[in-house]
């Protein structure tokens, strides 16, 4: 990281900027761009990594290019506001950006995927019916490496 005075090196804070991001951008490889899309997500640390899980269809571009190379990254952030420093105008953020491989699961798996999900999005406990299950593709991405970065102007 070029600016290691703004990394996030602390495990727990990077995440509780995952708990405060209310969207993940996955990053998939496509030709002859890559290929970004926004999602809602939920997630877990297991055996000290990050696993994040998402849901979508069960055709169409993202699920072609996951098939096709399940190597990924992950981009969570939140803006703060812009700010006014000497002699110009800065940006106070918060971010992590992840890499990892995205599976498709089942099961029980996607089912605890899904209830992370609706966890982190404010419905914990939602009792949905389980048959959303059979035309629901549910993800689960384990990061391999993960990196923060914030910046905050001091008063």
């Amino acid at each position: 990281m070029r600016r290691s005075d703004r990394e996030i090196t602390d495990f727990g804070e990077i995440i509780e900027v995952l708990r405060r991001a209310d969207t993940i951008r996955l990053g998939l490889h496509d030709e002859p761009y890559p290929y970004i899309v926004p999602l809602s997500f939920g997630f877990e640390v297991a055996n000290g990594k990050i696993v994040l899980y998402f849901h979508g269809a069960k055709e169409g571009l993202k699920h072609e290019l996951i098939a096709k190379n399940p190597r990924v990254c992950v981009e969570a952030d939140m803006f703060r506001n812009y700010a006014e420093v000497p002699k110009s105008i800065t940006v106070e953020y918060e971010s992590v950006i992840g890499f990892g491989i995205c599976e498709l699961v089942g099961g029980d798996e996607a089912a605890r995927g899904l209830d992370l999900l609706l966890t982190h999005c404010g419905f914990d406990g939602f009792a949905y019916d389980h048959a959303v299950l059979d035309v629901t593709a549910v993800y689960r991405v384990t990061l391999e490496s993960v990196t923060g970065k914030r910046r905050f102007v001091q008063d």
